[in-house]
């Protein structure tokens, strides 16, 4: 099986781009993760429209064109050691047909975010590269623990992530090794049938989201399944659920690992074979611990669960 690429570890001085490829942003917004940046001995250069604007039905960090020359010159500026997209939202499926990689594949480098950067994590994975599932620059609404970060900064240092767990209730215990796939679900359910989807086969899936009205998720689930791919993954781990269910009722839903979402994936999961984990502190959640899409991972699900790239 070939091995994905990793791009190598940083240094003290070496520049990480900030982007933003999707959603607009606010200067407030990422003074405290720009900062964090420079505090930990590194260079952050700010992408020429990561402040800007669009609107069209949504706020878009700039128009198409300018996200694509933005994330286009991080990818290919020999300069730059390191990306990490300022926030998700939507927009990255409009780049995804306009990436260059040119110069990347001379210096590959790590590619940081999630929500709606699962579009352009599965492009990297695609032509062979890993990337970084983790916290975004601009600090969420509900807050951002210091070790969400701390982490992404020792995988950028050369370290790689393990994770010890408490059991959940739905878990389903067995061993298992593998690539990790996936990322937000609603954008992995977005990009099937398209080449740019995920090669599912006997990979490890993860998937998390936010905001979904459960018949939503039930659909998202049940296309993953008549697609066939609980068929052909080897394991599934499940992330934050966040603010499910009917928005105009969601104090209900307010909880990061919504139970009732949680039933409604193990329904659909529970007759295959692979093992599954649920409640992963990775997501649209306070303490998103970063996750390498595309590294090589082990999973023990027993009483105690042990996730190990």
């Amino acid at each position: 099986m070939k091995k994905n690429i990793f791009p190598e570890s940083l240094k003290k001085g070496d520049k990480i781009a900030v982007i933003s490829p999707a959603g607009a942003v606010e200067t407030s917004q990422l003074e405290k993760g720009i900062e964090m940046i420079k505090s930990k001995g590194f260079e952050p250069v700010l992408g020429e429209h990561l402040y800007t604007k669009f609107s069209n039905g949504y706020n878009y960090a700039g128009t198409e064109e300018q996200r694509i020359k933005d994330i286009n010159w991080a990818l290919n500026d020999q300069d730059i050691s390191a990306i990490w997209a300022s926030r998700g939202g939507y927009g990255c499926q409009h780049l995804v047909q306009h990436l260059k990689l040119k110069n990347f594949t001379q210096k590959p480098k790590w590619y940081i975010g999630y929500s709606d950067n699962t579009v352009i994590q599965s492009y990297l994975l695609k032509k062979g590269f890993a990337s970084i599932h983790g916290q975004t620059v601009k600090t969420s609404s509900f807050g951002v623990t210091k070790e969400s970060y701390e982490l992404i900064f020792d995988i950028l240092k050369g370290k790689r992530p393990e994770y010890s767990l408490k059991s959940h209730q739905l878990n389903k215990k067995g061993n298992t090794e593998g690539e990790l796939i996936g990322g937000n679900l609603a954008l992995i359910y977005a990009l099937l049938g398209t080449k740019y989807s995920f090669d599912f086969k006997d990979k490890i899936l993860f998937i998390e989201d936010i905001g979904e009205n459960f018949y939503a998720l039930d659909r998202m689930m049940m296309s993953l399944e008549l697609a066939g791919i609980f068929t052909r993954i080897k394991g599934l781990i499940v992330g934050g659920m966040t603010n499910m269910g009917d928005e105009k009722d969601n104090k209900q839903y307010e909880e990061s690992f919504d139970e009732f979402a949680y039933r409604l994936i193990y329904e659909k999961v529970s007759k295959y074979k692979f093992p599954v984990v649920f409640g992963f502190p990775n997501g649209h959640i306070k303490d998103n611990r970063p996750l390498i899409i595309g590294g090589n991972v082990k999973m023990n699900v027993k009483e105690k669960v042990e996730i190990r790239f």
